[in-house]
């Protein structure tokens, strides 16, 4: 129903935006603010300011509440504003004015638990906000399965919108209307607080809400217009079911990107993956793999099913896993074996390298071609203090050792299979720390005969 709209796939003008995010979120039942529940790893208000990121925005401020310091936090940085009583979405904006200052170019007003929302979409709300019929307002609408208490959009077949009707005010011809409110709008900016000024509370739950500002437009002779987004990216988080299925609608869209990206996922729907995973060319992912925030995989990486990977990069060439975890900032080289049931922590593991099963590698440097065997565990926490262990290229590390930290293994050093090392092993040195072996001739007959005596 949108009207034709300049061909340029960017906007011309400047761009910013006011994220509305002071929302208690009640229905949540948590004590985090709404905007600070995650999906795909990080809070959804996150993924509003990227989504105005992507398309450019030069200021960019967000509107909190009292005592919401950790959304600060996530959105900088880009400054915050406080809306200290919750007097509805005109009043939110308002509270953004002395942050956001004189407003020039195309103002996108937004909601932080809105975390669908597409640049593409936020691009074309702009450039309609550009377009020639000069409108003073664009609002984003959508046609939801069912209406309900949504508002409906008053347009005409070019897209040119006359009124926004709330449902309860709505009659029955224009409650059969399909086309609904999402929310969003895109405001020109040297008439944005002139808007916001003509604002009243003359309601019945004496609020300032953001959509009169479509009237006062339109009685100041402005025009105003709709444009449509697709159903899914106009799912606000605001119940935990919701949370739910935004979850589950960017898992679609990251696991489409990897594949796109020239990824295979055996079962892309048992694959999670976080906003920011960044993934190769000709990377293998088999199936129930999850990767937390801050991974990188390059090219040419197979991981196996099962596997935990968090705060991590990964050369290529490397195979990982089944049943692997990888965390606290592991940077794993080129052409890298570790293997099933092998955790990694803080580790600079070098090319070639291997772990093939069964260890625990952790707050370590461990050199090119080196060889951890199965059952070793660097003993990084002394109860007080982390410490590290270096491991130097090369080197062989005996099954079921214990590196005791700190200490450091030398280059094409071997550590026999059962140690446990506290001192350090220099280069080419061979470390034994087992007791000697005796045995005892028929000693496990004897053995038997006084258990059964027992």
């Amino acid at each position: 129903m949108s009207a034709p709209i300049p061909s340029e796939k960017t906007p011309a003008g400047p761009i910013s935006a006011i994220v509305l995010a002071a929302g208690l979120g009640t229905r949540m039942k948590s004590d985090t603010p709404k905007v600070m529940h995650r999906i795909a790893g990080q809070p959804l208000v996150r993924h509003v300011v990227d989504a105005v990121e992507a398309i450019g925005a030069g200021k960019i401020v967000v509107v909190t509440g009292d005592d919401m310091d950790d959304v600060r936090d996530v959105v900088a940085p880009h400054p915050t504003a406080i809306q200290h009583e919750r007097l509805g979405t005109g009043h939110a904006v308002a509270a953004a004015r002395e942050a956001f200052g004189e407003a020039d170019g195309t103002v996108l007003v937004l909601f932080g638990a809105d975390p669908l929302i597409e640049p593409a979409t936020l691009a074309e709300m702009v450039r309609r906000c550009e377009a020639g019929d000069d409108p003073a307002v664009v609002v984003l609408g959508f046609r939801p399965a069912e209406p309900g208490l949504y508002g409906r959009l008053i347009a005409d077949r070019n897209g040119t919108l006359t009124a926004i009707v709330e449902a309860r005010d709505a009659t029955d011809e224009q409650l059969a209307i399909e086309l609904c409110n999402a929310g969003a709008m895109a405001i020109k900016g040297e008439r944005l607080w002139r808007l916001i000024d003509g604002i009243d509370n003359d309601n019945a739950k004496n609020e300032y809400y953001l959509t009169d500002i479509v009237a006062l437009a339109r009685d100041a002779g402005d025009v105003c217009a709709v444009i449509e987004a697709s159903g899914e990216e106009i799912i606000g988080v605001d119940s935990r079911a919701d949370l739910a299925e935004a979850e589950a609608i960017m898992q679609q869209r990251l696991r489409r990107r990897a594949l796109d990206g020239g990824a295979t996922l055996i079962d892309p729907a048992s694959v999670f993956f976080s906003a920011d995973t960044k993934i190769g060319r000709d990377v293998v992912i088999e199936p129930n793999v999850f990767f937390g925030p801050g991974v990188t995989i390059g090219d040419n990486v197979t991981v196996h099913a099962f596997c935990h990977i968090e705060q991590t990069t990964i050369g290529a060439g490397t195979t990982v896993g089944p049943f692997a975890r990888l965390r606290g900032k592991a940077r794993i080289g080129e052409g890298v074996r570790i293997g099933n049931f092998v955790e990694m922590k803080n580790v600079a593991f070098g090319d070639g390298a291997k772990a093939s099963h069964l260890a625990y590698v952790g707050d370590s440097t461990v050199g090119a071609k080196a060889n951890i065997g199965a059952g070793t565990i660097t003993c990084n926490y002394d109860g007080i203090n982390k410490n590290r262990t270096e491991i130097g290229a090369g080197a062989f590390i005996g099954s079921n050792t214990a590196l005791v930290a700190p200490v450091r293994i030398g280059k094409d050093a071997i550590v026999g299979a059962g140690s446990t090392v506290t001192k350090d092993v220099g280069d080419a040195e061979l470390a034994l720390t087992r007791a000697e072996q005796r045995n005892v001739p028929d000693g496990a007959t004897r053995f038997r005969a006084r258990q059964k005596k027992s």
